[in-house]
């Protein structure tokens, strides 16, 4: 308990000395005026709001790996660190819109002070809810943090009027259809490399196959996530060119790691351990990419207020895009890594091994999961959370176990029903064979026995109350709630904290 006190005491020391050094670093930066104070303040709660981006949101990207022991956790935070970083600076854009997804109307706002004020109230309450759900080990949308901050702040500037409802019912659909289509993805293959491979008699010579296909799968879709998302603040590029340009990269990867994955299943012991081992470069290189990705597109978005700030007190007006200065850029990035360097491994954790066992096969869903999705997402029109859709794949892959567990337990319940007169030796026979037969050969095996004997095939109602007696829940339930109850008040949480920290800061800075 003292040593748990003592490493906190130090997280938070090094912590405040990383905010210290943002108030120097403008104090000696910035010009001279009545702006200046104003500049620090929010220079201080941009850092504020990266430390606890980097705590709770890059969680997502290394957690699946940490969780498999593709990575251990020290590489998964030095590969976050560097690809997170990366993303912000290589791909994160000179320009941010000030009114994140557009949700209120700039124009309805009085003066410059009052939209500083706003996106002050916006950017601290959406740090404070992030830091809050960090505490509660619960992975939360930082987007949704902001875009409730921006909403509440918003409306305690400017009334009910000033808000884009239209964008907010959009964005709270995004709420059921990021993990929704995350986990249905993420359970999709995961369940296709199990019929493919892990079910089959022959693994190595099934993995030798399919592994190659599904890599070839991967690259183009990490490819075309990266093309449309990662380097959209460099180049646009449509769907199609970035697809193509995919499928070219895909192809190219496919040829080279198809003698590679041959050459490895050769020497592996035909188990479902050993095709897990074909996995780890994959994940690792997943990790990776997500992280590059989110480094580019969320970390931009995130230090938006900041830059809005910073453009409305150098410009003196509210304008709808923002230059984000280079130093802006570096706090974020440089906020990102301190906070998942500090507070990071709690939600890794969370992420990679409290919500449901992960092997690299099951994280490797997840991964694709992350980046098929938000192309999809994108085509469509919809707005998705990252970090929804990573937790999402991750309870796909839980509930799918937990459905062909307990189907298999229902497929053994009824060989016994058929064999219950027989010896043990004759049932511990047929069992053995059943459990090394391909899934055809099990539902032949299954069907022969309802044909032998009526009294191998129960009813309906039998079936249903043997799934109840089997469930197994590979999910953990309270991970599952409290997350799930974190999303849901995400907006509605930050939009309140964000109206009082308006009030608070315009009574403060109004003259007396």
């Amino acid at each position: 308990m003292q040593e748990n006190t003592q490493q906190q005491l130090i997280r938070t020391g090094f912590s405040i000395l990383f905010l210290i050094a943002i108030v120097i670093f403008i104090q000696f930066t910035a010009n001279e005026g009545e702006g200046r104070l104003l500049l620090v303040i929010a220079a201080v709660i941009g850092g504020y709001m990266a430390l606890n981006i980097g705590a709770n949101d890059v969680a997502n990207n290394v957690g699946p790996a940490v969780g498999s022991q593709a990575l251990t956790l020290s590489g998964a935070i030095l590969i976050a660190i560097i690809f997170e970083s990366a993303g912000a600076l290589i791909a994160g854009g000179d320009v941010v819109s000030t009114i994140k997804k557009g949700i209120i109307d700039p124009s309805m706002i009085s003066d410059a002070n009052t939209f500083i004020w706003l996106m002050m109230a916006a950017l601290l309450a959406g740090a404070v809810w992030l830091n809050l759900a960090t505490a509660m080990g619960a992975p939360v949308s930082t987007t949704h943090s902001i875009v409730g901050g921006v909403l509440g702040a918003g409306i305690a500037a400017g009334g009910f009027g000033i808000a884009n409802w239209d964008k907010m019912g959009a964005i709270a659909a995004s709420w059921v259809i990021s993990p929704a289509m995350g986990g249905l993805i993420a359970a999709s293959f995961l369940y296709l490399i199990k019929r493919k491979i892990t079910y089959k008699h022959d693994k190595l010579e099934a993995a030798k196959k399919v592994v190659p296909l599904l890599l070839m799968v991967m690259a183009w879709a990490f490819s075309t996530y990266l093309l449309l998302k990662g380097f959209k603040h460099i180049w646009k590029m449509n769907f199609f060119t970035a697809a193509g340009a995919g499928a070219v990269i895909a192809i190219t990867v496919y040829l080279l790691v198809r003698p590679m994955i041959s050459k490895a299943a050769s020497n592996l012991k035909n188990s479902k351990a050993s095709i897990n081992q074909l996995f780890t470069i994959p994940l690792i290189v997943a990790a990776a990419f997500l992280s590059f990705a989110h480094g580019a597109n969320d970390v931009a978005n995130a230090v938006g207020p900041l830059a809005a700030i910073n453009e409305a007190i150098t410009g003196g007006g509210i304008a709808s895009k923002a230059q984000i200065p280079l130093w802006v850029m570096l706090i974020g990035a440089a906020g990102i890594a301190v906070g998942l360097a500090l507070y990071g491994p709690k939600l890794i954790h969370t992420v990679g091994s409290e919500i449901t066992e992960l092997d690299k096969t099951r994280a490797f869903c997840v991964a694709m999961a992350a980046a098929i999705t938000v192309i999809i997402a994108s085509q469509l029109g919809l707005p998705v959370s990252s970090t929804h859709i990573a937790v999402g794949g991750i309870f796909g892959v839980g509930f799918l176990r937990e459905v062909l567990k307990s189907n298999y337990s229902g497929m053994i319940e009824e060989i016994k029903h058929h064999h219950e007169d027989d010896d043990a030796e004759i049932v511990e026979a047929f069992l053995h064979e059943f459990d090394e037969a391909s899934v055809d050969k099990k539902c032949i095996m299954l069907n022969q026995l309802k044909q032998d004997s009526a009294k191998a095939h129960l009813r309906k109602k039998e079936r249903k109350q043997l799934r109840k007696v089997y469930r197994t829940e590979l999910v953990k339930r309270s991970h599952l709630k409290r997350i799930l109850a974190a999303w849901i008040i995400t907006v509605p949480a930050t939009g309140m904290m964000a109206a009082l920290f308006f009030y608070m800061i315009r009574g403060m800075m109004l003259p007396q």
